[in-house]
């Protein structure tokens, strides 16, 4: 019987190292999809089957997933028994960082055994990188666009205030250096428009008294005289009496114009020379609007 025995013990000690690969855990990992993007959250399955009663860690979050794999979650499901074969499986979300086009990965699982433990590692999955921009072409195809795109431009205001502020230093130099001939020719410019709008009014209210010779027209065309002059001289003309107007301008033939005038406002007859003294008046204002252009390149 001993020689039996130790047969028996030989051939056991012969097939032991094929009965324990038969009973070692079978570990699957793969990826849920084929590329993915930069970034991008991805799942990775991680399955374990194995004999009942034994000891099987997964990794958890503290497990170094590498340098180009950021691990964002973990999910586990309930260990399930069936036909004396025991399945465990997790599923990991990870996001692949690496520029190689294709991410090698595994995860292992771990066998607890009493005084050491056994690593288990499945075969390792590919996960291609998904480009975001399209490879060039070979050859470039342009398309025809002939219409016109209108593109928005901002203000530049540094420039803006660049230019305003070169301009009134222009203009405060000009104000400067030709200040007073700028007010003199000011001055003037709007002394020829008050004249040439007295004129309009003088032609139209004189047209207006020869038609009708009555109170009113007349009283309109000493009005309109005495204002203008009022602003030529800067003296109180609708105030003064014809004497005093006369006296003023050093004019004694002005009081036969007047009187032309006043025959109709203050007798109700017309006189003999009423366009002649028309004229005379006109030409008086002339004269004072000539003098005032003088005085006014005269001065300071």
């Amino acid at each position: 019987m001993g020689k039996y025995h130790i047969m028996f013990f030989s051939i056991l000690l012969l097939f032991s190292p094929l009965i324990t690969e038969a009973q070692a855990p079978k570990v699957e990992g793969y990826f849920m999809q084929d590329s993915a993007k930069l970034g991008e959250r991805v799942a990775y399955v991680l399955k374990a089957s194995y004999s009942p009663g034994t000891n099987l860690i997964f990794p958890d979050s503290t497990y170094t997933f590498g340098e180009d794999v950021a691990f964002l979650e973990k999910k586990s499901f309930i260990t399930s028994t069936r036909n004396d074969v025991t399945v465990d499986s997790a599923v990991y979300y990870v996001s692949n960082f690496s520029l190689n086009p294709v991410l090698q990965f595994s995860l292992p699982v771990y066998e607890v055994l009493k005084y050491d433990s056994i690593i288990h590692y499945p075969e390792e999955a590919n996960l291609a990188l998904k480009l975001m921009i399209d490879p060039i072409p070979k050859e470039l195809m342009f398309e025809d666009n002939n219409i016109y795109q209108p593109l928005e431009t901002q203000f530049n205001y540094p420039l803006a205030f660049l230019i305003l502020g070169i301009l009134a230093v222009i203009a405060l130099v000009l104000i400067f250096v030709f200040g007073n001939r700028i007010q003199k020719m000011w001055a003037a410019w709007l002394e020829k428009r008050k004249y040439r709008r007295f004129l309009r009014r003088w032609e139209n209210a004189e047209k207006a008294f020869a038609a009708h010779p009555d109170m009113a027209h007349a009283d309109e065309l000493l009005g309109l005289w005495k204002t203008y002059m009022e602003h030529l001289k800067n003296k109180p003309f609708r105030e003064w009496t014809t004497s005093e107007i006369s006296d003023f301008l050093e004019n004694k033939a002005i009081i036969n114009d007047f009187r032309e005038i006043e025959l109709i406002i203050y007798a109700g007859r017309n006189g003999k020379n009423i366009a002649e003294a028309c004229k005379n008046l006109k030409e008086v204002c002339h004269d004072s609007y000539q003098q005032k252009l003088v005085a006014q390149d005269d001065s300071k």
